[in-house]
């Protein structure tokens, strides 16, 4: 009997003591330690062109064209973005059937490295560089992004939606943006 008192204090105890400690954890926000200078919900997302591996422009406005647009800010020597690679690339295989679009915005200044991390994660999405170092890139400065792994999502209507460095924001916002279409189907 007094094991089992014991255990179900214990029990309680850390049913009582661990959801706090992981809800502390998790509700951590990144974003105000990370994201404090990445462009904020309700600007105008900057326009740009910029090359793929292989050297074709892409022009945002161009690539949108009144789409939802996740721009993934990244890099092959980041650690971070390799290990947020593969949620990225099953966001971008569960949402493209929604008509959402993504580019990979890479801040590699090794078009080789570049490429091999797109074939070792299995990226399909459009991805493009400046090839310049990070703090250098045009497109850095332009959305403020002092951290990466970041994402951007841009509405159909040019103006961002949502900037963070967190991946499970990003997921929420795209299930409650396709919650109607996913329900009726």
């Amino acid at each position: 009997m007094k094991k089992q008192l014991r255990f179900s204090l214990l029990f309680a105890l850390l049913v009582t003591i661990l959801p706090a400690h992981a809800q502390s954890t998790a509700s951590e926000d990144l974003d105000a330690k990370y994201a404090t200078e990445l462009i904020k919900a309700g600007t105008a997302a900057p326009d740009f062109t910029m090359k793929t591996p292989d050297g074709t422009p892409v022009c945002l406005t161009e690539f949108a064209k009144g789409k939802t647009v996740v721009l993934d800010f990244w890099a092959s020597w980041c650690p971070d973005c390799r290990k947020e690679a593969p949620d990225v690339v099953r966001l971008y295989e569960t949402y493209r059937a929604y008509g959402i679009e993504f580019i990979g915005i890479s801040m590699d200044t090794n078009v080789e490295a570049w490429k091999k991390a797109i074939a070792q994660y299995g990226i399909t999405y459009t991805q493009v560089s400046e090839l310049k170092k990070f703090r250098e890139t045009d497109i850095a400065k332009a959305y403020g992004v002092k951290w990466i792994p970041s994402i951007v999502v841009v509405g159909p209507d040019g103006q961002v939606k949502l900037s963070t460095v967190v991946i499970e924001k990003v997921e929420r916002y795209l299930q409650e943006l396709t919650k109607d279409k996913t329900t009726s189907e």
